[in-house]
């Protein structure tokens, strides 16, 4: 349920004045990283630019406010897309000339709105979590979470930059050969669960034999149902990707009770077993625990608990985000990515954006210098009494146009599937419907990454 806060319990919004200049180099920051060898051509609000934009955001950005005007629709290759600060929605999109093209929407002010995350870093509302509910976004208002705008406010722009400069633009393509890529991430909040879910399946089927099979291992201590980590990583590796491990670095509860790790994340034998799964070419990642996301100490302190080992990435728990102080608290932690992004309520682009970005520091009014590799579709979202309750056989006829549109534009597709999904008894959203997934994503070409290896390519991007 969302909940408005006091704006007593929340940090105060930054005052600094977001110019159109300081709008305009973000994005363009942004753009350039999208697509290959950009030419350079001087676009901006100005008559003098040979890509000219529409100004149309006027006072918004100076008065704070979470929420623009509702965006006007137009056709723009087949799909029909929202277009927010449109003041002139009876001109064409594009006015195109022998030397110059003007765009009549301001696509720059609407892609900065959606990428920097203001409505969330403006708006006071919180659900019980803290976190920002999909409930009050535009992306639920408006209806098109699952179609990354900013891309195709992108695709405007390139096509722009193609006429003036009879050059033609395309999507990036990872390691100079894949359409797009995907990131499998496994939250990793109970290992030692399971027994009840298993009891009850085998029950339930009558197989007294494995019944009592079960509830012998339980008796002398054996492994859980749920302590599965090598198990995931073989099914992952079954479709040739890595596993990126998400790891509570906490086993006590928070203070209002919300419960951790279920394991002891710092023990000689548990760090041996990251350790071996690394070996075979997983990534073991920070899963900050519940309180960590406003509490930069805390989370270094659980980072440091899996020293000696290089901790690069980052997710919280419960996918809890503070917009008006994580960012900063993930860049002071010193991680290189966080994954944290995405609606817990719906699968889709919470910042409307496919590929991984920089998030907008407002109080400095720059980029933030480490890496945000949203997530895009989490197995409890799919069926969960909270959230979508999807039937088996829905679930991916449900993701491919998501996943289509991150393949149009040389993207991301991130997944989490946690490892008790991963148990044979789950029929509703558990291995069988991961496996179709992973075959879907093989078959369409996507080069499989760990965070980190995401991080490795984007850099040498920002570097060259």
């Amino acid at each position: 349920m969302a909940a408005s806060f006091s704006a007593e319990l929340l940090p105060s919004p930054a005052t600094i004045a977001v110019t159109p200049a300081v709008r305009l180099a973000y994005v363009l920051q942004h753009f350039r990283l999208a697509y290959e060898q950009v030419p350079p051509v001087e676009i901006g609000y100005g008559p003098a630019a040979t890509v000219t934009v529409a100004e149309g955001a006027g006072r918004f950005f100076a008065d704070a406010t979470p929420y623009p005007a509702a965006p006007n629709w137009r056709e723009w290759q087949g799909q029909r897309l929202p277009f927010f600060f449109d003041n002139s929605p009876e001109q064409e999109l594009l006015t195109l000339t022998p030397r110059t093209a003007r765009i009549n929407v301001d696509v720059v002010a609407a892609a900065f709105y959606l990428l920097s995350g203001w409505q969330e870093y403006f708006s006071d509302t919180r659900d019980r979590h803290g976190r920002f509910p999909y409930a009050v976004s535009v992306q639920q208002q408006y209806q098109f979470v699952t179609l990354p705008i900013v891309n195709y406010y992108f695709e405007v722009l390139k096509t722009a930059i193609e006429h003036v400069t009879s050059q033609p633009l395309r999507p990036r393509r990872w390691n100079g050969t894949a359409p797009f890529v995907g990131f499998i991430t496994h939250d990793i909040d109970n290992l030692h669960g399971g027994w009840g879910t298993a009891a009850r399946y085998l029950l339930r089927r009558g197989r007294l034999g494995g019944l009592a099979k079960l509830l012998a291992g339980k008796a002398i201590g054996g492994p859980a149902p749920w302590n599965n980590l090598e198990q995931v990583q073989q099914a992952t590796a079954q479709f040739g990707a890595p596993s990126t491990f998400f790891i509570l670095g906490n086993n006590h509860p928070a203070l209002n009770g919300t419960p951790n790790a279920d394991y002891a994340p710092d023990t000689a034998q548990f760090r041996a077993r990251l350790g071996r799964l690394a070996a075979q070419g997983a990534e073991i990642a920070s899963h900050g625990s519940y309180g960590t996301a406003d509490n930069v100490e805390k989370l270094q302190e659980e980072i440091r608990r899996f020293e000696p080992a290089s901790v690069l990435g980052n997710r919280f728990h419960y996918l809890c985000w503070e917009p008006r102080r994580t960012p900063s608290v993930v860049a002071a932690a010193g991680v290189a990515y966080d994954s944290t992004l995405g609606f817990a309520e719906h699968f889709g682009f919470r910042n409307s954006y496919c590929l991984p970005f920089f998030p907008f520091d407002f109080t400095s009014g720059r980029a933030h210098s480490f890496l945000e590799i949203p997530l895009n579709v989490m197995d409890a979202t799919l069926h969960h009494p909270n959230y979508l309750q999807l039937m088996p056989k829905d679930i991916l006829p449900a993701l491919r146009p998501m996943l289509a549109e991150i393949e149009r534009f040389g993207g991301v597709a991130t997944v989490l599937w946690h490892n008790e999904n991963f148990d044979p008894v789950n029929t509703i959203n558990g291995p069988h419907q991961f496996a179709e997934l992973m075959d879907y994503l093989q078959q369409r070409g996507a080069a499989f990454r760990t965070g980190s290896q995401i991080v490795a390519e984007l850099c040498q991007l920002v570097n060259a």
